[in-house]
């Protein structure tokens, strides 16, 4: 799996662009199952996941050209259905948590589909209903086989129908808005996840030929096409990326200037930063974070200790919840770090104990940060990166620490961030990878 070996205690200089966005292209990725036409997306991220994905893409027949380091094109029209039924299907499919988003497309188009357990961070329960019971209401059916845990979908076609979704689920939704495109008739999807990502999904069904309404709000309209057309898409630049960035530089005492931003795009997430001290400069299409000796984080108007949430867009993204709990051990003051929505996600702060933070895990959702304003230095340990943004994090507490750290399991890592060992030695990170 490999490690990294950090030596921390350096501040870092320089400028840095995010990768495209983790979070959207495995969505745009499955979209492309939708149509016999050529689709071109560019800034697609060079990670594992997205390794993977286009993997199970190209066992379905799907025809892939890398045209540059970040641009692929795809052309689904020759699809192999019998790739479902293939131990290489299964076994890659288990490894991503986006493997999932395939299941909409290909009922919209072959009125088939088959889901083993999909994998992905074990941060907590994340269930599958959400999915299962919003295709069930346009009309698919699911078989269960209990001795290899698989979902054998299959429907005679798709018919529109009103679906309140129970859960604000990104995949779910993307999964949703993927099938019904080509239901027949007008789907309703009401609940449904407005993240940027899912905004950029549906702009670009829209471009194929889809009719979707309210693209940005909770409530979709979906009126269903027969057939989608080719297109291009450009994926935004990762908003997890940025945040990672933001809180790296304030966490070492470093200036990083972050380039190639879509400002608006990023939500509330610059606010939280300078709710937890973080000075930026903000400008057209970039962040600056100058260089930092101390950051203080705000109360609430009464006084009382800052609480910092996770919630579905417009709040705040649960995936820099970690991001936020390390940016606070080196701040002057203290905050309360609830992550609502995975009840396993905190379990890595014993690591960041061990390094000397001051944290109390109240409970799997809650942890309380005592700042040390920076009195002392972390030390560095050798720790596991439990899932993708975990693993960021410890980076991150590593970089900051005093002497030597060795962070296992840094596949979790390579997952979701883009070289990112070569990235930061380009900031003067003191980092390498140990095979």
């Amino acid at each position: 799996m490999g490690s990294f070996e950090v030596i921390g205690g350096h501040a870092l200089h320089g400028e840095i662009t995010p990768q495209g966005a983790k979070n959207e292209v495995l969505q745009i990725l499955c979209a492309v199952i939708l149509t016999r036409e050529k689709v071109t997306i560019s800034n697609v991220p060079n990670i594992v996941d997205v390794t993977l994905l286009i993997a199970l893409l190209k066992g379905f027949g799907v025809k892939v050209e890398q045209l540059d380091s970040h641009t692929y094109s795809f052309q689904a029209d020759d699809i192999d259905l019998n790739y479902f039924e293939t131990d290489d299907f299964r076994k890659n499919a288990t490894k991503i948590r986006g493997s999932v988003m395939l299941v909409g497309p290909m009922l919209a188009r072959f009125k088939r589909g088959f889901l083993p357990q999909p994998g992905g961070d074990k941060i907590g329960r994340r269930r599958m209903d959400t999915h299962f019971n919003g295709l069930e209401k346009l009309g698919a059916t699911f078989t269960f086989d209990q001795d290899n845990y698989v979902y054998n979908i299959r429907t005679r076609g798709l018919k529109g129908t009103y679906v309140w979704m129970d859960e604000i689920s990104v995949t779910g939704t993307a999964n949703m808005v993927m099938a019904a495109v080509m239901a027949k008739g007008v789907t309703t999807l009401y609940n449904a996840a407005c993240e940027p990502y899912l905004q950029q999904l549906c702009n670009m069904l829209n471009r194929m030929g889809a009719k979707i309404q309210g693209i940005g709000s909770n409530l979709l309209i979906i009126e269903g096409v027969t057939e989608l057309g080719g297109t291009t898409h450009k994926v935004l630049p990762d908003m997890i990326e940025v945040g990672s960035f933001i809180g790296l530089a304030a966490m070492t005492q470093s200036d990083i200037t972050i380039k190639n931003l879509d400002i608006h795009q990023l939500g509330i997430i610059p606010r939280v930063f300078q709710l937890m001290g973080v000075k930026m400069e903000i400008g057209k299409d970039s962040i600056r974070v100058p260089a930092q000796k101390s950051y203080e984080i705000q109360t609430f108007i009464d006084g009382s200790i800052m609480t910092i949430y996770d919630a579905p867009w417009p709040g705040f993204t649960p995936d820099l919840m970690s991001i936020i709990l390390v940016l606070a051990i080196q701040a002057k003051g203290s905050v309360l770090v609830h992550q609502k929505m995975f009840e396993s996600r905190l379990f890595f702060v014993d690591k960041l104990i061990d390094m000397g933070a001051q944290i109390i895990l109240c409970d799997p959702h809650r942890a309380t940060v005592i700042g040390l304003n920076r009195r002392y230095q972390l030390r560095g340990i050798r720790m596991t990166s439990p899932d993708i943004r975990a693993g960021v994090a410890l980076l991150i507490a590593a970089l900051s620490a005093k002497g030597k750290s060795v962070i296992d399991n840094i596949n979790q890592i390579d997952r979701g961030y883009e070289n990112i060992d070569e990235r930061l030695r380009a900031l003067g990170a003191k980092i390498k990878r140990i095979e």
